[in-house]
């Protein structure tokens, strides 16, 4: 109930902000709250997409989006960005975490000094948070795709490409991610509904395209009878798309691949990628500062804000109503 309430009320913003402002005028005072929001990296589609789903709910509050990030997926970089984050005193801090543990203390320093800290795309610890335990349970919500679910529908998209046998592998970033992780427990999970399929071992890339393509090509000499990749992630997918292309196997090695950027596109129409899973990165963006713009005027929020998928293939890349859901760059 709690859920579908917020859902109704952050509609509302959407499409009726002047109506949904005067309801909390008496909280914020006229204030225009800064919220910073911290991507994974800054030079993913997924998270420039993500940006302007939050650009536009702040336009819709009267707020100001601080956007500060590292250039890549790596808690080393991105903790000192955090911490400049943190000097600056925004009202409130989105951040993707990216690794569910190395990223705890630091945002707890955020929390200590009375900046509400809310997850987007990625989380800490289990996700699950303000159940008055454990060390990673202050963040107020995480914003997010059902990743267990994305790989579920990745693992049936695959069983059917390949007549459901045959062999297959995920193509993973690195253990510690929660999104990533989240993905191949649920398409392992899934793979086992289908007896006839071989799970090969995972294949670590470190969120390099280039490892992706090369680990694809020792796979297929290991195995000459491979059939089917799941890519994790969007370097994990193009790259082993590419591995794939350069084994000379495009159309008999089937790519299912997690996430949408605009070179999905090309990718879908050859026949290189066979089927890509999209997540709604502008909602996270946008729910994500309704969340922190709803608690900083003081109404309560959900824990968890689950968002959508969109599955695109071949068939349907083109159509408008799909092609919007493909990231922008």
């Amino acid at each position: 109930m709690q859920r579908r309430l917020f859902m109704k009320q952050a509609s509302a913003l959407a499409v009726g902000a002047p109506i949904a402002l005067a309801a909390t005028k008496s909280y914020s005072a006229d204030k225009k709250y800064s919220i910073a929001l911290i991507p994974g990296l800054t030079t993913d589609a997924f998270y420039i997409t993500m940006r302007k789903g939050a650009e536009a709910a702040a336009k819709a509050v009267g707020a100001q989006i601080v956007f500060q990030g590292a250039p890549d997926f790596n808690p080393v970089t991105q903790v000192p960005v955090l911490d400049a984050v943190i000097a600056k005193k925004p009202d409130a801090i989105l951040i993707a975490p990216t690794d569910v543990n190395q990223l705890i203390q630091p945002l707890k320093k955020a929390a200590d000094a009375g900046i509400p800290v809310i997850t987007v795309d990625t989380f800490i610890g289990t996700g699950k948070y303000q159940t008055g335990s454990g060390d990673a349970d202050f963040p107020l919500a995480y914003v997010a795709s059902d990743n267990v679910l994305g790989g579920a529908i990745a693992a049936r998209a695959l069983a059917k490409a390949v007549g459901e046998k045959g062999k297959v592998y995920v193509s993973n970033v690195k253990p510690g991610i929660s999104t990533t992780d989240q993905r191949e427990l649920g398409f392992k999970e899934e793979m086992k509904k289908f007896p006839n399929i071989t799970v090969l071992e995972t294949q670590f890339n470190d969120d390099d395209a280039n490892k992706a393509a090369s680990q694809l090509q020792a796979v297929y000499a290991r195995n000459s009878d491979l059939d089917g990749v799941f890519g994790a992630n969007l370097f994990s997918a193009l790259g082993a798309a590419n591995g794939v292309q350069q084994a000379g196997q495009s159309g008999k090695i089937k790519v299912v691949a997690f996430d949408a950027p605009t070179s999905i596109v090309d990718n879908l129409k050859s026949g290189l990628v066979d089927l890509a899973i999209a997540q709604h990165p502008a909602e996270i963006g946008y729910f994500g500062v309704i969340s922190a713009y709803a608690h900083l005027t003081g109404n309560s929020i959900p824990t968890t804000i689950g968002t959508g998928f969109t599955v695109i293939d071949k068939s349907n890349v083109a159509d408008p109503a799909v092609a919007k859901f493909i990231y922008s760059d």
